[in-house]
């Protein structure tokens, strides 16, 4: 299986079966392997996870599939037949971890639901990653970050303008699901650890998203005010906490909320009339919008960043993927490096967030191709070469 040697160890010798696709369950379990568990990603035959294929493509496999699958061994194994299921149930004795992203009832339909198989091992930590959970109303309804955010109320706050702005990032799939996931796996853990049974986990990312709105939820009850774009200190009432475009046409983001960096950006940008009064009452907010829209416009990005360096201000020039992948202190935070692939080739990924022991891993082993571990997986097993070899013909793996 694939050497996670690079990686962290904190988690060496948690095994975890992965089979998830897409992106909130193999950014868990890379999070996961990326702590040195070992973990294996079980695939259909033939297309695997649906992010293989998706555009742009490196080497003939999507980079999207690359930047989520790394440190993980790949085995291809048909759960749709009786042979597919017993061969996963026989694995499973050696796995701490199972990991599925399906709609609540298709682990049901295959044999392998969580009733299933913890009743052949009891301390199985189980954990299911979907939209909704697994009950409630909603539990069957399909849905992707974007309708996830639009249903928890995440969208209609995200942005001042007439049109709620789609998020650049997979909010819901990664920190509503993927992380909250993580976290609960490592609890789960810790008390098997203990001696303790196993446990069912149900990840929802709309309920992920929903524990993260305390502030906007404490808005509206104490209030009773619909959270909108432009009505709460976060998200565009505030002139000191605001986005505003620059000679150059590019936007650079205030977020001055308090006194000291008001009192400070004020000063440096030698407006002292600006400062009488609180600057946050609400009263003010317009003619503090179009004087600071004024003022921001008078100079370019490069001259704002000179001019604020160092200041204490809380002000940034809103960064391009070029620019961050550039920058020192991500650079210095080992958060960019080049990944080698099969071909000679190298695809930029993103580190792991955490730093331990004050260093990062250096190396990862680069995604897995479809079924490349199954053979060795097999041979684990006790198969010999021509039972694989029928497996292979039946579709089986």
């Amino acid at each position: 299986m694939t050497n996670n040697s690079n990686a962290y160890d904190l988690l060496e010798g948690l095994k975890v079966l992965d089979l998830t696709r897409l992106l909130p369950g193999p950014f868990c379990s890379m999070v996961l392997a990326d702590y040195g568990a070992d973990v294996l990603k079980i695939e259909a035959p033939g297309e695997g996870d649906y992010l293989r294929g998706w555009e742009p493509l490196v080497n003939g496999v999507s980079a999207f599939f690359h930047a989520v699958n790394r440190n993980k061994s790949s085995m291809t194994l048909n759960l749709k037949t009786a042979k597919g299921q017993e061969l996963f149930k026989k694995l499973l004795l050696e796995y701490d971890v199972v990991l599925e992203s399906f709609r609540p009832g298709v682990m049901e339909r295959l044999g392998c639901s969580y009733k299933e198989l913890a009743a052949i091992k009891p301390n199985l930590i189980y954990c299911s990653i979907s939209g909704y959970g697994q009950s409630g109303p909603q539990a069957l309804k399909a849905g992707h970050d974007l309708n996830y955010m639009a249903e928890t109320g995440v969208l209609n706050t995200t942005s001042s303008r007439e049109i709620p702005a789609l998020s650049g990032i997979q909010v819901a799939d990664v920190a509503g699901g993927a992380l909250y996931a993580v976290s609960a796996v490592l609890a789960a853990y810790v008390k098997v650890l203990k001696g303790g049974k196993g446990s069912f986990l149900d990840i929802s990312m709309t309920d992920g998203l929903v524990s993260m709105l305390p502030l906007l939820s404490a808005y509206h009850y104490s209030l009773g005010l619909e959270p909108k774009p432009d009505t709460t200190i976060f998200n565009g009432q505030l002139a000191c906490y605001h986005i505003y475009r620059t000679k150059d046409n590019r936007e650079i983001a205030l977020g001055a909320l308090e006194k000291k960096f008001w009192d400070n950006f004020c000063q440096v940008i030698e407006r002292d009339d600006l400062l009488e009064g609180n600057h946050q009452e609400l009263e003010r907010q317009d003619y503090l919008k179009s004087e600071l829209a004024m003022i921001f416009a008078s100079s370019s990005a490069t001259q704002w960043e000179e001019l604020l360096r160092d200041r204490d201000t809380c002000c940034e020039v809103l960064k391009t993927m070029t620019e961050v992948q550039a920058a020192p202190h991500f650079n210095d935070r080992k958060m960019f490096y080049e990944m080698p692939l099969a071909n000679g080739e190298t695809l930029m990924q993103t580190n792991t967030a955490v730093m331990i022991n004050e260093a990062k891993p250096t190396q990862h082993n680069p995604a897995p191709g479809l079924g490349q571990h199954t053979d060795e997986i097999l041979s684990g097993l006790g198969l010999g070469m021509d039972e694989i070899a029928d497996l292979r013909q039946s579709n089986i793996i």
